[in-house]
C-alpha cells in the first residue's frame, strides 16, 4: 500500500493562529508545499491566498502534486453568493480540489433547502471546471443520527443531478479540524463516525480529516474504505512515526 497516495498535506492556520507573521506563515506554507512535492503525497490542502504560489512552485518543480483549497472555512455559515465568489476565485487561480464547508449549523436547524441548494450548485460550479469536490460535514458537531442524514442527503442531490461518472469526483469528508469540542472530545473523525458515513454517503466518496496522525490510524481508515485522508501529520504518516499535531 503507497500511502502517500492517499494524504492530502494539509496546512490551514492563519498566520495569527498560528502565532506568526504574515511572511512567516507564507513560508511555512512555502516549506509544506515543497515537502509534499518531496514527498509525493496526492495533495496539498492550503489556505485559498496561497493557491496560485503553489501552483507555479509545482509547475517549476514539474510535479504532479495537486493543489486543494478551502471554501468558507471554516464555519460554512457563509450565503451562497459567498461561497460561489469563493469556488470561482479558487477556480482562477488553480485549484485542484474545492473542500466546500457545508452549512451544518443551518442542517441541524432545519434548512434543508438551502443545503440542498449550495451542494447543488457547488458541486455544479466544481465539476464544470474538472475540478473534485468535497463537502465537510463536521461530523463532531453532529448527533450519529444527523452524519447519517446529512451524508444521505448530500449523496442523493448528486446522484440525482449529475451523472455516474462523475460521482468519484464529489466526496463527503468528515472534518475541518478546527471545530472546538468540550470536555476533550474529538474534533474530527472517529472510526464509528467514518464508517456511518461510509455506509449512507455510498457511492460518493469519502474523505476522513482531522485526528490522524500515525501510519496505523491512517492504515485503519484506508482498511475502512475512505479515499482520501487530509493531515497536517503527512510524512510522519509515511515514515511509520506519531505526530503530535492535532489536525
Amino acid at each position: 500500500m503507497n500511502v502517500k497516495q492517499y494524504l492530502d498535506s494539509t496546512y490551514l492556520k492563519t498566520a495569527s493562529q498560528a502565532g506568526l507573521s504574515e511572511a512567516e506563515n507564507a513560508l511555512v506554507v512555502k516549506n509544506a508545499i515543497i515537502e509534499a512535492i518531496k514527498e509525493e503525497f496526492k495533495l496539498i490542502m492550503i489556505r485559498p491566498e496561497y493557491v496560485a504560489m503553489a501552483k507555479q512552485m509545482i509547475a517549476d518543480a514539474k510535479s504532479v502534486l495537486l493543489v486543494g483549497t478551502v471554501i468558507d472555512f471554516p464555519e460554512g455559515k457563509s450565503n451562497l453568493e459567498t461561497k460561489i465568489k469563493e469556488a470561482n476565485e479558487a477556480i482562477a487561480n488553480g485549484a485542484d480540489d474545492l473542500d466546500f464547508v457545508c452549512n451544518y449549523e443551518a442542517f441541524k436547524n432545519g434548512e434543508i433547502d438551502l443545503i440542498k441548494n449550495e451542494i447543488l450548485i457547488g458541486t455544479q460550479i466544481g465539476l464544470a471546471h474538472n475540478k473534485t469536490v468535497k463537502w465537510i460535514i463536521e461530523v463532531a458537531a453532529l448527533t450519529d443520527k444527523e452524519i447519517i442524514q446529512l451524508s444521505a442527503l448530500i449523496k442523493n442531490v448528486v446522484v440525482s443531478h449529475f451523472d455516474e461518472e462523475d460521482f468519484s469526483s464529489v466526496f463527503v469528508k468528515s472534518s475541518t479540524g478546527f471545530y472546538k469540542t468540550e470536555n476533550g472530545l474529538p474534533n474530527g473523525a472517529t472510526p464509528s463516525s467514518i464508517i456511518i458515513m461510509l455506509e449512507n454517503a455510498s457511492p460518493l466518496p469519502i474523505k476522513v480529516a482531522g485526528g490522524v496522525r500515525s501510519f496505523e490510524e491512517a492504515a485503519e481508515m484506508i482498511s475502512l474504505g475512505v479515499q482520501r485522508i487530509g493531515t497536517s501529520a503527512a510524512k510522519a504518516i509515511a515514515n511509520g512515526q506519531v505526530s503530535p499535531n492535532q489536525y
